[in-house]
């Protein structure tokens, strides 16, 4: 690997490859995204069991890819300077597509679209709502928030059908419902640590409905009228779970563990938000290792194409 030259610093996207290595090697950007996984995702060896070994690299560059861009975003300075960042990160996913990667995370990402045919638009999506996150802060209704997750979560589903050949509108819309189902429990389970970071993805409308403001989600613990909304709120995530999981029955056998396990994922922040009595700002409610065990063993054991479940994916 070689790194670039202090000439080549004048260049405006060089800041992309700023200490990180410029490399076409194949086998070197390969680890550099496996990396990039281990690193920032505590859950990604778990999600690698869960897919056959022939896909794993194939999720390390694709979550390479949005963890880099995510950082891009929430790492710089202000909102002008993440969204100067991110049109240049996207100059280099349109440079990927064309076949002139230089990042090891396009540059891997490209060994993934060359194979399985991904396009360009989901990709592009994840780095609109990254870019829109520079610009809205808030949320009005339950619909407009939506709007942003089919930016933020739903391409990620729709690329990983992709890497199986699975685009068709059915099953892609049974996608979109886990992972916005997934976006949403997240927020729940992360409102006071975005209430500082400036982001509300609390509906204002819900708030209104409480009579709550802002101001409430930023105490040290959830009042009763909080605790009430949290609670809502979680339910409305987990009608998505509900609304998208025959998809672990109908997806490429492949995948099933995994969409089964990223269901089980959601359910279970929303039932570790549920013990903290609904009350996320106190402690930020998480998956202890032996659930996470569990729940990795219990997906593998229902994606078994030996056990026969008429109840399979279905609402617990």
């Amino acid at each position: 690997m070689t790194t670039r030259s202090p000439a080549e610093t004048r260049d405006p996207t060089a800041w992309m490859l700023a200490d990180v290595p410029r490399t076409t090697d194949v086998n070197e950007a390969r680890a550099f995204c496996r990396a990039v996984a281990r690193r920032h995702y505590e859950n990604f060896p778990v999600v690698s069991l869960l897919v056959p070994r022939r896909l794993r690299q194939d999720f390390a560059n694709v979550y390479a890819f949005a963890r880099w861009s995510d950082d891009l975003a929430d790492e710089s300075a202000d909102p002008a300077e993440a969204s100067s960042r991110l049109a240049a990160w996207r100059r280099g996913l349109e440079a990927c597509f064309r076949g002139e990667a230089e990042h090891p995370v396009f540059v891997a990402l490209a060994e993934t679209v060359s194979r399985t045919g991904l396009a360009i638009e989901p990709f592009s999506r994840l780095l609109d709502a990254f870019d829109r996150d520079q610009r809205q802060v808030r949320y009005a209704t339950r619909a407009e928030l939506l709007g942003y997750c089919r930016d933020s979560a739903n391409p990620v589903g729709e690329i990983v059908l992709a890497l199986e050949g699975c685009r068709d509108p059915e099953r892609v819309a049974l996608s979109d419902a886990i992972c916005t189902g997934l976006q949403l429990v997240n927020f729940w389970q992360d409102i006071r640590r975005d209430r500082l970071a400036g982001r509300v993805y609390v509906p204002q409308e819900d708030l209104a409905a409480h009579g709550l403001s802002d101001a409430d989600l930023m105490a040290p613990h959830a009042s009763g009228p909080v605790r009430e909304l949290v609670r809502g709120l979680v339910a409305w995530a987990d009608g998505f779970f509900v609304r998208g999981s025959p998809l672990v029955r109908s997806a490429p056998s492949s995948l099933r563990a995994a969409i089964g396990g990223f269901i089980d994922g959601g359910r279970a922040i929303s039932a570790a938000i549920g013990k903290g009595g609904y009350d996320p700002l106190a402690c930020r409610p998480r998956i202890g290792g032996f659930t996470k065990a569990r729940l990795v063993a219990m997906a593998m054991l229902r994606a078994s194409p030996f056990l026969i479940r008429p109840d399979f994916g279905g609402p617990r």
